[in-house]
Parts: C-alpha cells; sequence; structure tokens
C-alpha cells in the first residue's frame, strides 16, 4: 500500500478486513510502498515518513498482526531495486508500455509529468515485490490483476532464459530418487502423463506431491517443478492472482470513498466528527419535507446501510424510507451507532501507538530484516542463475 497516510473507512472495508483473514492463512508480507508513491510524487516526498508512521500505526490498530505476518517499507529492502534493476535487463519495453494502467493513470494524472522511466517501469518494480518472496498468491482486486499477470510472464522468461543449470537434467534424476522409490515413482507418471497428453490435472498432483516432501531441498523441489513441464530449474516461480472479495464503501456523498473527494470518514475520526459527518449526509433528493416519501436507491445514506445493517434494519429502512415512516435522521441514526462501535477500537489501540512510537518503529524494523533475509535468499539464486555471483 502507498503510504497516503491516515486511513478510512474505505481502506478498512476494501482492503484491511481482508488482510485480516489472509495473515490467518498464509505466510503474508505487506509493505508500505514507497519507492511506488515517488513514481507519481517524486516531486512532493517531504511527507513520505510521516504518512507511513500513520498508515502503518492504522494497520496494528485494526489488527494487522506483526506476529502473524511481516510489515515491512519497501526502500529498506534494497534486494527490490536490484532485483527490478536484473528484471530490466530481460524485459521487452512493449511488455511495459502495454499495461492498461500505464495509459489510464497518464490519462487521470494529466497534470504531472509522468513520462519518466520510473512511472513507465513501476509495474516491472511490483513484479519485484513479488518475485523478491517468491510469492504463491497475491491478493488483489479485478484491476489489478493485469499486474500480476505480467509478473507471470517475466517469470516465465527469466526461467527460460535462466533456469538451464549445467547437468539440470541429471540433477533432477538425483533429486527423484531423494523422494523415496514410492513417491519418485508417483512423480514420474505424473510428469509423464502430462508431457505426453497435456493432463493439467497431473500436474498440479505433482506439483501438490512436490509441496509435500520434506526429505529435499528448496532447491530439488524448484529443479522438479520445473523438470514437470520440461523447461529448466523454477528459480522465480509464477505467482497466481488471489481475487479477493471487495466491499466497495461509498463516500459520505454517494461517490467512491477518497480523500480526494473530500468524502471520506477516518479510521481515528472523532467522536462528535462521525457524528456530525453522517448528519449532514445527503439524502434523496425528492424528500425535501418530513412526510415525502423517498427511494432508497438514490440515496448515500442506504449504500452504508447495506454494509452495517443486518435484513432487519434494511427492511426498516426500505419501508419507513418509501412510506415516509421515519425521516432522514432517524434513518441515520442507527448508522451512527454502527460506525462509532466499529471504530471505537481502532481509535482506543491507535491512540496508544500514537504515545508508543518506539513500539511501532521496533516493529516496522523486525518486519524489514525479515523481508530482507527472505529477498537475500532469492537474490542468490538469481545472481547465480544470472552469473554475478563472483567468488
Amino acid at each position: 500500500m502507498r503510504p497516503t497516510g491516515r486511513l478510512h473507512l474505505g481502506h478498512y472495508h476494501g482492503v484491511l478486513k481482508n488482510w485480516l483473514t489472509l495473515q490467518h492463512e498464509y505466510d503474508c508480507f505487506f509493505f508500505v510502498a514507497d519507492w511506488h508513491a515517488l513514481t507519481t510524487h517524486y516531486e512532493d516526498p517531504q511527507h513520505v515518513q510521516q504518512h507511513m508512521l500513520d498508515m502503518v500505526i492504522d494497520w496494528l490498530a485494526v489488527g494487522v498482526n506483526p506476529g502473524s505476518s511481516t510489515i515491512f517499507i519497501q526502500s529498506r529492502v534494497p534486494e527490490h531495486a536490484e532485483l527490478h534493476l536484473l528484471l530490466s535487463m530481460m524485459t521487452p519495453l512493449s511488455w511495459l508500455e502495454r499495461v492498461p494502467t500505464y495509459k489510464d493513470q497518464q490519462e487521470k494524472l494529466r497534470e504531472k509529468d509522468l513520462s519518466t522511466y520510473g512511472f513507465l517501469g513501476y509495474p516491472l518494480l511490483q513484479s519485484a515485490d513479488i518475485l523478491a518472496y517468491r510469492a504463491g498468491s497475491v491478493p488483489v482486486g479485478a484491476d489489478q490483476e493485469a499486474h500480476v499477470e505480467i509478473t507471470r510472464e517475466i517469470a516465465r522468461r527469466f526461467n527460460h532464459l535462466y533456469g538451464r543449470e549445467p547437468g539440470f537434467e541429471v540433477n533432477a534424476e538425483l533429486a527423484i530418487k531423494k523422494m523415496g522409490r514410492k513417491q519418485g515413482e508417483i512423480y514420474r507418471k505424473l510428469r509423464k502423463t502430462y508431457l505426453e497428453k497435456g493432463d493439467d490435472e497431473a500436474l498440479e498432483t505433482a506439483k501438490a506431491l512436490l509441496k509435500e516432501q520434506n526429505n529435499i531441498t528448496l532447491g530439488d523441489r524448484e529443479r522438479l517443478f520445473g523438470y514437470l513441464e520440461g523447461t529448466g530449474k523454477v528459480i522465480l516461480p509464477e505467482p497466481q492472482a488471489l481475487m479477493t472479495p471487495h466491499a466497495k464503501m461509498p463516500g459520505l456523498d454517494g461517490q467512491k470513498m477518497s480523500k480526494s473527494y473530500n468524502n471520506t470518514i477516518s479510521l481515528r475520526e472523532s467522536t462528535d466528527d462521525v457524528d456530525a459527518k453522517i448528519r449532514k449526509m445527503p439524502t434523496d433528493p425528492a424528500r425535501i419535507r418530513r412526510n415525502d416519501p423517498g427511494d432508497p436507491q438514490k440515496c448515500p445514506v442506504w449504500q452504508f446501510h447495506k454494509l452495517y445493517s443486518d435484513q432487519q434494519r434494511q427492511d426498516w429502512v426500505q419501508n419507513g424510507c418509501t412510506t415516509a415512516g421515519i425521516g432522514c435522521l432517524d434513518c441515520k441514526k442507527p448508522l451512527i451507532e454502527a460506525v462509532q462501535a466499529e471504530l471505537e477500537p481502532i481509535r482506543i489501540e491507535a491512540l496508544e501507538l500514537e504515545n508508543n512510537h518506539d513500539v511501532v518503529k521496533s516493529i516496522i524494523t523486525e518486519g524489514c530484516e525479515k523481508a530482507r533475509d527472505e529477498a537475500q535468499d532469492t537474490l542468490k539464486e538469481v545472481r547465480d542463475a544470472m552469473g554475478l555471483h563472483y567468488r
């Protein structure tokens, strides 16, 4: 996530609630993408550090757990930059130019000079962010799926160019023997079935078999992944897009919640401000007087009810609005209570973290060290494959 400062309910419902689930299902890496921030805001870097700190405090306050995941800063793991550089040597320029968001963002941000390599190359930096950890899955929304696909293409090209180690087949056969006779025979049959018949089910079964092997090294496992498909050693595995449920959080005016629209409720919004902001929300313009019936579909408040209210409450709103049985303030009152209840524990935790910056910085430092250990392992193999590991 780019460092944009304090987060709001749109971030919470659109991204963070999903992170809270994923951190207990996967080995997750959550990082502050400060280099990515510079791809579009290179002329205004002075707020990055404070924005980073504010954002991490919000992550921790909502429940992102440093004991269950790794929290770090992109620029404090220089391996991201090195891998980006090395991948740039073999990535065709046309691949970057065709990324859908490249021209879209240039159009949306016309007031900025984005004719820079950093902006053109940001999808490749994203690929380096992913491949540095040899991630199996990347949680994205539909609008980001293209970035995972180009990462897959880059990994495939890298493995094709550099995955052929001397004596690859011999080493692969030795690795099969290490699996044990029975497991080795199963692997051979599945590989033969895939290579001769193109049976994708056999390929997936063989991959699952390899993941369960505890008596072969990581290098042998990656080697056998490559041997399955008749290629070389898989140095950089191809990640899969993990399509995640995206709860669209409307803003106070019915548009997408965004700081640029000034229609947000921040995660640390005071109780008085939450109360005032929801009370001032626009409603169906047809309800000029209290006894005028309204249409919930034309009211931003109804969008909030769909997120915060159960079916019984939603039925009450629908009936009360269309019959003028309730007023707009009546409709907003349970929403105020629901949002306050959601934000109260976040406010308390954030306040404690605001008063203990050393704790936050310690969590970040520990996460950076852990992330760097992982990335260094990857870069060692990448350098070896590219002939850059000098002895």
